[in-house]
């Protein structure tokens, strides 16, 4: 929702920000346009409104899909929504751009390209809309998706902020290879030129406001800044500084991590055009009894209470999730997209912000969530599945034992290099639903992460697996490896 404190970008330059003490002062900028972002920690990502504080008009640029957030925002400054935006078809989100359009009237612009199957402005490379004597133009800037677009705002004919979705970021662009490793290379030679011989040839003062960010799987940022120039990324972003299109191939695809499964879902979701869901869904509340009945006819339940939490005691088969976790990440990564869910959550604060999350990334079939959580479970007298912790003194002696258990480490490929217990395995938390996993169901598994979050939902992932005997190693590898004992 929108905020006191909300800051605002003034498309003068990248020093000129004013912070607002409300939204109404946040108007007191040095500047007749207005950029508001709005940043979602958990993807990585920013939407970003901006328009003219004279006319009281406005567009959206990668719009989520719980539009209250930027509604409340417009009401509260007093502008209209005129223009929802996107740069390019979507993998990590769900697009809001259809759901701005039906609750506001306003267009929804999208690159020609992207073969929107919904009612839509499309643009191509030079194309331009007006916004109350704003000029938005379209750029071709192909490489991280094929059909990607960026947009260049103009005031008097002079270019002053780029919207530039994944094709230039602070510090770096964003991946080229989420269609695929045979369309990588093709995609990252576009996006070189998309860079070189498009957006560098705006002036260096053009303020740059990116989608993907720190944190954003679609990218690899070494900052958390979210806006720049066009002159600060000509002298300072290592890849548009590379020497050749080789070089800039060689580095755009050098140390990608892998990504969440239900990326390959949503482009063709942003294409069809996502359903309208009038706001953001009120669940209903279920009894246990309920929540037993639709569990046994195959709806999954889904946990976010935080770990220590679901691992004192939880719904049989449950996935184990925490909503802070996020649940844009583990959520998509860990469970099929399109599973009918039932939530348990702490409180209704804890509720909510499930719901967003869920519904971002394509998790629409929201049956209700357990009424009075698992304290009403338990009363009921229904079956709870509880995990042990184990400490890390008491696995260390066991492990030299011919019944050792098998010590599952569910870190990154890079955390897993940089150091692990002599004798683990490692499979990555979101490889556990998916891959033929190397150790018997019949053995004893501890699993670890780095302190515990991901690991308590690979543990969920294991239970409904058919695994047994599964436990958490407490403290995970930050408490094993600083209390001395022996790593690899």
């Amino acid at each position: 929702m929108a905020q006191r404190g909300l800051r605002t970008w003034s498309l003068l330059g990248v020093g000129s920000t004013a912070r607002a003490v409300s939204l109404k002062s946040a108007w007191v900028v040095p500047s007749a346009v207005f950029v508001l972002p709005f940043v979602d920690e958990g993807l990585g990502n920013a939407t970003h409104m901006f328009g003219s504080q004279e006319s009281k008009v406005a567009a959206i640029v990668d719009p989520l899909r719980d539009v209250d957030q930027y509604l409340a925002a417009a009401e509260q400054y007093g502008v209209q929504i005129r223009y929802a935006m996107d740069t390019h078809l979507h993998n990590d989100f769900v697009s809001g751009a259809r759901e701005i359009a039906a609750s506001t009237g306003a267009k929804v612009i999208a690159s020609a390209d992207a073969g929107l199957a919904y009612d839509h402005t499309p643009l191509r490379g030079g194309e331009s809309v007006d916004l109350a004597g704003l000029s938005i133009t379209a750029i071709a800037t192909p490489g991280h998706t094929p059909e990607h677009v960026a947009y260049v705002v103009s005031q008097g004919g002079s270019p002053s902020a780029l919207f530039s979705g994944g094709a230039l970021i602070v510090g770096g662009a964003a991946r080229t290879d989420l269609l695929g490793k045979e369309n990588s290379v093709p995609l990252a030679k576009q996006l070189y030129h998309s860079i070189h011989d498009q957006l560098l040839k705006l002036p260096d003062a053009v303020s740059v406001f990116p989608t993907h960010g720190a944190g954003s799987f679609c990218a690899a940022p070494a900052t958390s800044e979210r806006k720049t120039t066009i002159g600060r990324e000509r002298a300072t972003n290592p890849l548009v500084r590379a020497a050749s299109e080789e070089e800039f191939v060689r580095r755009a695809l050098e140390g990608l991590p892998s990504y969440p499964v239900y990326f390959g879902s949503l482009r063709t979701v942003n294409q069809q055009g996502p359903a309208l869901l009038g706001g953001v869904p009120k669940l209903e509340p279920l009894p246990p009894k309920r929540v037993q009945e639709l569990a046994a006819e195959g709806v999954s339940v889904l946990d976010v209470r935080p770990p220590p939490l679901f691992l004192r005691s939880h719904v049989p088969g449950a996935y184990g999730i925490w909503a802070n976790a996020p649940l844009t990440t583990w959520a998509g990564w860990l469970i099929p997209v399109g599973t009918p869910l039932v939530l348990v959550a702490h409180g209704p604060r804890d509720l909510e912000l499930a719901v967003r999350q869920l519904i971002r990334i394509g998790f629409d079939d929201l049956r209700g969530f357990l009424d009075g959580g698992m304290a009403a479970w338990e009363a009921a007298g229904l079956p709870v599945k509880r995990v042990p912790l184990v400490a890390a003194w008491d696995l260390a002696p066991r492990l030299r034992k011919p019944d050792a258990p098998v010590v599952l480490d569910v870190r990154q490929d890079d955390e897993w290099a940089d150091g692990h217990i002599m004798g683990a395995v490692h499979v990555e938390n979101g490889r556990l639903p998916w891959d033929d996993l190397p150790f018997p169901k019949d053995r004893p598994i501890v699993v670890h992460c780095h302190t515990g979050n991901r690991s308590s939902s690979g543990v969920s992932v294991l239970l409904r697996r058919g695994y047994k005997d599964v436990s958490l190693l407490d403290g995970g590898w930050a408490g094993w490896s600083s209390q001395g004992f022996p790593v690899a």
